[in-house]
C-alpha cells in the first residue's frame, strides 16, 4: 500500500460494512493500521457488525478524503486481549470517561485494496 493509500486510511474516519442477514455499515473512529499490515477496530458500539462477522468473518472497510477513496476487503477476527485490545480499551474510557469500555478489538487482515475514487482508476486492484 502506497503511503498517500495509507494516509486516506489514517486521516479519516472508517465505514464498516459487513452482512449476515442484511447488510450493515457504521462509521468509526477508534481505528489503525498496525505495524503488521492489519487493519484494526475498537468496538465499543458495534453490536450488528460484531454479531455479523461472527456469523462469516467478512468485511469491508471504506475510508474517503474528498474525491479520493478507497475500500479493504478482508478477514475480520476479535482480539480481547493483548497490546491492541488495551490500546483500545484505554482510548475507551479515557473518552468516555470509564462509563463505557471495548468489547473487542477486530482484526482485519486485508485481501483486497480497491480504488473506490469517481475516476479512471475506479474498481482498480491495488498491491496491499
Amino acid at each position: 500500500m502506497t503511503d498517500a493509500v495509507k494516509k486516506v486510511f489514517e486521516e479519516n474516519p472508517w465505514f464498516l460494512a459487513t452482512f449476515d442477514d442484511e447488510p450493515n455499515v457504521v462509521p468509526v473512529g477508534f481505528k489503525c493500521i498496525g505495524e503488521d499490515g492489519k487493519f484494526y477496530v475498537g468496538a465499543v458500539m458495534l453490536d450488528t457488525t460484531l454479531k455479523n462477522i461472527e456469523a462469516n468473518g467478512k468485511i469491508a472497510i471504506a475510508a474517503v478524503s474528498g474525491a479520493e477513496s478507497y475500500q479493504v476487503k478482508g478477514k475480520a477476527e476479535f482480539v480481547t486481549e493483548g497490546p491492541v485490545f488495551d490500546y483500545f480499551e484505554k482510548l475507551t474510557v479515557d473518552t468516555f470517561g470509564g462509563t463505557l469500555h471495548a468489547k473487542c478489538a477486530v482484526a482485519v487482515t486485508p485481501e483486497k485494496l480497491i480504488v473506490a475514487s469517481p475516476n479512471a482508476d475506479n474498481r482498480k486492484e491495488l498491491e496491499l
